[in-house]
C-alpha cells in the first residue's frame, strides 16, 4: 500500500506559476499521475509519469505549460505549472497506479487528499 500527501496549492494570478508536490510513503514504486477536479466537473487526468521517470504523459490543454517529474530517492512527485489560466482552477489530486496502461483513467491504487489551486483573472 502507498499513502500520498499533496502540498503546494494556493492562489495565483493568471500567467503565474505554482509547483505541487506529492510525498509518498509505504510501498512507493508506482506509476504516478496528477488529476484535477473543478466544481461541477468530473475528475480528469492532467499528467502522468512512469515508475522509472522515463516516460511522461500530458493532457492536451496543459502540454507545454505543465511539467511532471519525480525524485525516487525522496519518494516525491512534482507538478510544475506555468502560464496558469483561470480554467486551471481545481482541486489537484496525486494518484498512484501499478499499471501504466491505465494511467489516464480514474482507476487508481491510491489517491491523495487533494490540494486547491485557484487562478484569478
Amino acid at each position: 500500500q502507498v499513502q500520498l500527501v499533496e502540498s503546494g496549492g494556493g492562489l495565483v494570478q493568471a500567467g503565474g506559476s505554482l509547483s505541487l508536490s506529492c510525498a509518498a510513503s509505504g510501498r512507493t514504486f508506482y506509476n504516478m499521475a496528477w488529476f484535477r477536479q473543478a466544481p461541477g466537473k468530473e475528475r480528469g487526468f492532467v499528467a502522468g509519469i512512469s515508475s522509472s521517470g522515463g516516460n511522461t504523459y500530458y493532457e492536451d490543454s496543459v502540454q507545454g505549460r505543465f511539467t511532471i517529474s519525480r525524485d525516487n530517492a525522496r519518494n516525491t512527485v512534482y507538478l510544475q505549472m506555468n502560464s496558469l489560466k483561470p480554467e486551471d482552477t481545481a482541486v489537484y489530486y496525486c494518484a498512484a497506479d501499478r499499471f501504466l496502461w491505465r494511467l489516464r483513467t480514474i482507476a487508481k491504487d491510491a489517491w491523495g487528499q487533494g490540494t486547491q489551486v485557484t487562478v484569478s483573472s
